[in-house]
Formats: structure tokens, C-alpha cells, sequence
């Protein structure tokens, strides 16, 4: 088996391995509420024999083995032999961690041959009682007995299905001679049964199957609502099975007059015991009656969702994405060669190209899309592990996970998101003690929310813990020679609270009480800005801190303001403008050095940015001025250009490796004469002059 070539499943094995660690966490943080409901662990039990027989199949030994040692964990919990502690729950959360790590190394290239989990393993079992040990022995007989009489075991088994509802049968399951992939197919078929119903036991047991220690046919005892024939048609249609016989299993009555005798034994057979493997979904028998028959619908709507849906690599995505930009150009292009021609004729023809071309850009972008709960699932864990290491309580509350962004957006936003968190809770949500002193609840809240907001999404980060003093803020700025006295005396609030997002500054290590959000936000805000997006920061003391980001939808075609400074052509992204304006020469003022003008009552700050860029041909002496109004955070700026073109769709084109550090400059498009344009960040600019 080690010898086969498994690299053609290596792509869907990562996919299914992420989405049962996501489940496991998500199950192991509802356990750690209730360590006694069963519901949830039998939930946990499922996810994690799919996790281990996936990981046998494909030969990674060290996760089956860490899989099998905390399904034996949760075995013993659910029987109630061992109930769980918070030192188990804590043993549990390790081990998926390393669960993580192993899929990360072997997505690396690499496998999981490297991360000892002998530790792990013996710290899951070392408290196993003896009657767990005795497990096999009783079991035995019934492994032993064969498709072709039924035992007792079976007997009571069958009784049980029948009584909900169910069929109780022996699937014998005959292969190919020529199948090279004995496991991947015997698998397949094992999770094909288990999503039409409930798996009693395996001959030979799973762990056989895994190990491929088994010849070309096998048996499956299955309780499920289906017709025999139905399920004889489910299995054949899987690759190299030659042949699926499905023979129903009686209950004998002969087997009622000792009911006490046999009780114990589908709660022994049916689940895992610490030396052989587990049955695949032993848990039916061993969980009561009640809250195993919810478990079959779910997951054949999980199968049925799954059968209408392709996963794709995001490569061939972004690919598509290109296509569609270079489309986009091209009628760009057409349009514009039509217009100077003057050729009325294609006038119909181009409105629908126009209108597919829409079509196609809008059904890709939505192909892209992905909810933010795809970054938003791991905050709880991280939540939790925090509380603990920092000794507080904090209530995590989220909303509009089911808000769409881009996939590249989704994937950059992650890291900066995780900075929030870790800062709101080391540094600005207060110890229970404290928060209690101050009047507060004990529990602390995070609330994580977003939101579409125009073409764009909202991303709310805030908590109710100290907020940032701008006093102190002032002193610290004072002392490192960032601002003078004479400045700090006539800031507001609102400003001198901003100085924490200047690149630097820091003040955690000397003002523990406040929330320290100097400490890298500028690295956060930066990373906002070169999405695309705006960064806004708002805090009161003692009442805690918002963060609001707004970020675009997609990052590969934007609708965009194309404007002239001197003689060149640039584009900025329509999420930073605000309006345009013409100002009068006579309006405009100098207020502190800088030019102002007032836009409907307020002072707006004027920059010209030919100045900025260093364009040439750039007239200063104009009786009226075309101004670009950008909201930056909370504050409106005006840079003065020399010709406000219009809004154009422009598809977003990387410089390359050398230019791509240039500040205020995101990237380039080609308009539809075939120049090129650059694409402003005129968000660095006001970040700059400030």
C-alpha cells in the first residue's frame, strides 16, 4: 500500500482533513460547555473515525493513530467509564492542533512522519480502565461469526434497528481482482453506507480495512431506511466493486430471554476499543436510540448538498478571473475605437457584449466569493485559548459570517484580523477584578461583525474594555519627540487617539492598562489600505474600542475614477472617493500653511497632487480647480488634479516585483486607448503628509 501512487487523492484527502478539524474544533467547544453531552461527543466520535480512516487510507499512520487514541478518549467518556475533565478537553484541543500541523506539513509537501504523537497518545489512554481493555475478547465472537449466521449480538442489533424504523443488513461487498487501491475503495464504500445510515460493525473490523490486510471481498452490517435494492445499487456504482449482496439480518426471538446477558454487548462491539480498531459507526449502538436517528438525515443532506457542488482549484479561478479582465479591456478598447469612428451601426451589437461581458465578470466575481465565516470559524478557538492563557472571561460574539467577500481578500484579511483579537484581549479587555471594580460585568464581550456596506464590506472589530486614554497617549507622543506640547495642547481626543496607528509607536509596555494598540496596528492598517480598503479606529476610556474595516468586494476589477494629473492618466478606486468638486481659486485659504477651502460649512484640506507625484505640465494658475474629495478614517481630504475624466471599470494589473513597493502606487490597468494607467493609494499620500 505505501508503494501506490495516492497523489490523485492527496487534493480532496487536505480539502475533507480542513473541514473535519473545523468540525472537530467546533464540536470540542460546544463539548467544553457541557462535558456530559452526548449528543456532542457521539458528533465528535463521527468526525474524528472519518478523520482516522481517511488518514489510514492514504497510509499517514501518525494521524490515524492520534485520531484512534481520542476516539478510545471519547469512547470511554460516552460509555461513561472515564467522564471528561477540563485536562482531557485540554488534551483534546492539543491533539487537533497537531491534527492541523500534520495536514499543513503534508500540504507542504512533506508528511506527518516527523511530529511524534507517543506522548499525545499515552496521556489520551493511560487512564483507561480495564473494562475498555476487555473490549476485544467480547466482541470477538460476533467479529468471528461471519456474514452467513446470525449471532445473538446481531440479533439484538437488529431488533433495535427494526424497532426505529430501520433495516438491518449484511452488505458483502466483492472487488475487482485488478483494484490496486483495495483501502481507498473499501473506505468508499464504508462512508457511502454510513451516509444512508448506521454502521454496526465491519468483517474484517475497519482497522483491517484501513491496513488493507484483507483479500478482494469484505462485509458491512448497515441499518438503514433503504430498500435492499437500493442499497445494492449505491455500492456497485462505486469503482472496482465487482458486486455488492445485501441480505437482511432477522431478529430471532429466540435471543429475548436474556436480555441481561447481551445488553453489554452492542455498547462493547459497537464502539472502538484501544487495540483494534473502531467500527465505523459503532457509536449508533452504544449512544441511546434518541439521538441517533438525527444523525442519518444530516448526513444524507450533506451528500445530497455535496452532489451539487464541484470543489475547484483557485488557481483555475484566478485564471478565469484573467480572462474575463483581458475581456473586459477589450471591450473597453472596441468601444472607445466605435466612438472615434462614429459607427452608429455597432451601436446594438455593443450594448450586448456589453451586457454578457457583465454577466460573465459578475458570475466569476460570485464564483470567487466565499463566506467570512471561512476566517471567522477559527476566532472562537483562538478566543478560548487566550481566556486561558490570560486568565480572563471574554464572550466572543459574531455576526454576518454569512457576508461574501473575495477569496484573495478572505485570505490576506486573516492575519490582521487575529492581530485585533489578540490585542482587544491582551490589552484592552480588563481582568474579571478589575472590570468588577470599574462597575463593569466580569465577562468581557469581543464582537466581531460584518456587514455589506455600498459596493463593499464592513468588518467591525470592537469590546468594551478600557479604550485608549488620550492623555497618556499625548505623553507618550511627547516623550519620543512625535508631536510638541504646543501641538498636544489644541489635539482633540479623536486625534490624538490616532497616533497609536503611527508606524512605531507603542505604549504596551509601559501603560499595561490601556489597550495597547500601538503595537503593530500600523502593519494592520497598512494591509487594509493595500486591499483596497479604509481603516477607522474609534475609542473611549473605559468604554472600549471600535475598529472598522471597509474592504472591497474583489481585488480584480474595480469601478474607478480616472482623472489627469498634468499630462498623465491615473485611476483611483471609486471606495476611497467620496465626491468630486470644482474649487474657485478665491476659495481656497491658507489655515496653518496648508491650503483649505470649505465644503458645505467644514474645513476640507487641500493637497495638490501633481505636486505629490511630481508630475510635470501641472498648471498652479487656474481660476477654477477640478478637486477629488477621499474620505481617509473619519477625516475628508481634497487633492487638486488638473482633469476629472470620468468612471471606467478597469481591471486590476500587478507591477511586478520591482515596482511594487512604490508608495501610493497599488498596481496598473490599460485603458481602452491600450495606455497604461497607475492606480493611486492616495491613502498613503494623506498617511505621508501626516
Amino acid at each position: 500500500m505505501a508503494d501506490m501512487d495516492m497523489s490523485q487523492y492527496l487534493g480532496a484527502f487536505l480539502d475533507e482533513t480542513d473541514d473535519n478539524v473545523q468540525r472537530l474544533d467546533d464540536l470540542l467547544l460546544a463539548l467544553e460547555k457541557n462535558m456530559t453531552d452526548m449528543d456532542v461527543i457521539n458528533e465528535i466520535f463521527r468526525a474524528a473515525h472519518t478523520l482516522k480512516g481517511m488518514a489510514g487510507t492514504m497510509g499517514f499512520t501518525n494521524m490515524m493513530g492520534l485520531t484512534h487514541a481520542m476516539e478510545d478518549r471519547l469512547d470511554a467518556a460516552r460509555k461513561g467509564t472515564r467522564p471528561l475533565t477540563e485536562a482531557d478537553m485540554n488534551r483534546l484541543f492539543q491533539g487537533l492542533d497537531t491534527l492541523q500541523e500534520m495536514a499543513d506539513a503534508i500540504r507542504g509537501g512533506g508528511n506527518d512522519a516527523h511530529i511524534d504523537v507517543s506522548e499525545m497518545v499515552h496521556d489520551l489512554r493511560n487512564e483507561s480502565p480495564a473494562p475498555a481493555a476487555a473490549a476485544p475478547a467480547q466482541s470477538a465472537p460476533a467479529e468471528s461469526s461471519g456474514g452467513s449466521m446470525v449471532s445473538s449480538q446481531d440479533s439484538e442489533w437488529a431488533k433495535k434497528a427494526n424497532a426505529e424504523g430501520s433495516n438491518a443488513y449484511n452488505v458483502h461487498v466483492t472487488l475487482s481482482q485488478s483494484c490496486l487501491l483495495k483501502a481507498a475503495r473499501a473506505y468508499m464504500v464504508v462512508n457511502r453506507l454510513e451516509e444512508m445510515g448506521e454502521i454496526f460493525r465491519a468483517e474484517p473490523p475497519t482497522d483491517a480495512l484501513e491496513k488493507e490486510e484483507f483479500e478482494f471481498d469484505f462485509n458491512v452490517y448497515v441499518a438503514t431506511p433503504a430498500p435492499a435494492d437500493e442499497v445494492k445499487a449505491a455500492i456497485e456504482k462505486i469503482g472496482d466493486v465487482e458486486k455488492a449482496d445485501v441480505a437482511e439480518v432477522k431478529a430471532e426471538e429466540s435471543s429475548a430471554p436474556a436480555p441481561a446477558a447481551q445488553a453489554p454487548a452492542p455498547a462493547q462491539s459497537a464502539a472502538p476499543a484501544p487495540t483494534p480498531a473502531p467500527t465505523p459507526a459503532a457509536q449508533a449502538p452504544a449512544a441511546a436510540p434518541a439521538p441517533a436517528k438525527p444523525a442519518a438525515p444530516a448526513k444524507k443532506d450533506t451528500a445530497k448538498k455535496g452532489s451539487q457542488t464541484v470543489r475547484v482549484d483557485i488557481g483555475r479561478l484566478d485564471k478565469l478571473m484573467n480572462l474575463v479582465g483581458e475581456l473586459v479591456i477589450s471591450r473597453a478598447r472596441i468601444e472607445r475605437l466605435v466612438q472615434e469612428a462614429r459607427l452608429r451601426q455597432f451601436d446594438d451589437t455593443l450594448s450586448q457584449l456589453g451586457r454578457i461581458s457583465g454577466d460573465i465578470q459578475e458570475l466569476v466575481t460570485k464564483l470567487r466569493m466565499v463566506p467570512v465565516s471561512f476566517t471567522f470559524d477559527r476566532f472562537p478557538r483562538l478566543i478560548r485559548d487566550l481566556c486561558k492563557t490570560l486568565n480572563k472571561n471574554v464572550e466572543l460574539v459574531l455576526e454576518g459570517e454569512d457576508t461574501e467577500l473575495d477569496r484573495t481578500v478572505i485570505d490576506e484579511i486573516g492575519d490582521p484580523m487575529v492581530h485585533l483579537i489578540r490585542n482587544s484581549m491582551d490589552h484592552g479587555i480588563e481582568h474579571p477584578d478589575e472590570r468588577k471594580a470599574l462597575g463593569k460585568p466580569e465577562k468581557g464581550t469581543l464582537k466581531i461583525a460584518a456587514y455589506q456596506e455600498g459596493s463593499g464590506v464592513v468588518i467591525e472589530v470592537s469590546d468594551d474594555g478600557a479604550g485608549i486614554d488620550p492623555e497618556r497617549v499625548k505623553q507618550k507622543a511627547i516623550e519620543r519627540g512625535v508631536i510638541t506640547e504646543d501641538r498636544a495642547a489644541i489635539m482633540s481626543d479623536e486625534e490624538a487617539q490616532q497616533l497609536v496607528l503611527l508606524p512605531g509607536f507603542s505604549m504596551a509596555k509601559q501603560i499595561t492598562d490601556l489597550s495597547g494598540r500601538g503595537v503593530g496596528m500600523d502593519a494592520v492598517k497598512t494591509k487594509v489600505e493595500q486591499l483596497g480598503g479604509q481603516f477607522d479606529l474609534v475609542s473611549k476610556k473605559n468604554e472600549g474600542t471600535h475598529v472598522y474595516i471597509r474592504l472591497p468586494l474583489t481585488l480584480a476589477i474595480v469601478l474607478s475614477l480616472l482623472i489627469k494629473v498634468g499630462k498623465e492618466t491615473y485611476a483611483i478606486s471609486l471606495e476611497n472617493v467620496e465626491e468630486t468638486i470644482m474649487v474657485r481659486r478665491d476659495d481656497i485659504k491658507t489655515v496653518h500653511g496648508e491650503p483649505t477651502t470649505l465644503l458645505r460649512g467644514e474645513v476640507l484640506s487641500l493637497n495638490i497632487l501633481g505636486d505629490i507625484l511630481g508630475s510635470e505640465g501641472v498648471e498652479h494658475d487656474r481660476n477654477e480647480y477640478p478637486v477629488v474629495v477621499v474620505k481617509i478614517g473619519k477625516n475628508k481630504i481634497g487633492f487638486i488634479v488638473s482633469e476629472l475624466i470620468g468612471q471606467q471599470e478597469i481591471v486590476i494589473k500587478s507591477l511586478g516585483r520591482f515596482l511594487s513597493k512604490i508608495d501610493g502606487i497599488t498596481g496598473g490597468t490599460i485603458l481602452g486607448d491600450g495606455n497604461v494607467a497607475l492606480i493611486l493609494d492616495v491613502a498613503s499620500f494623506y498617511s505621508t503628509k501626516g
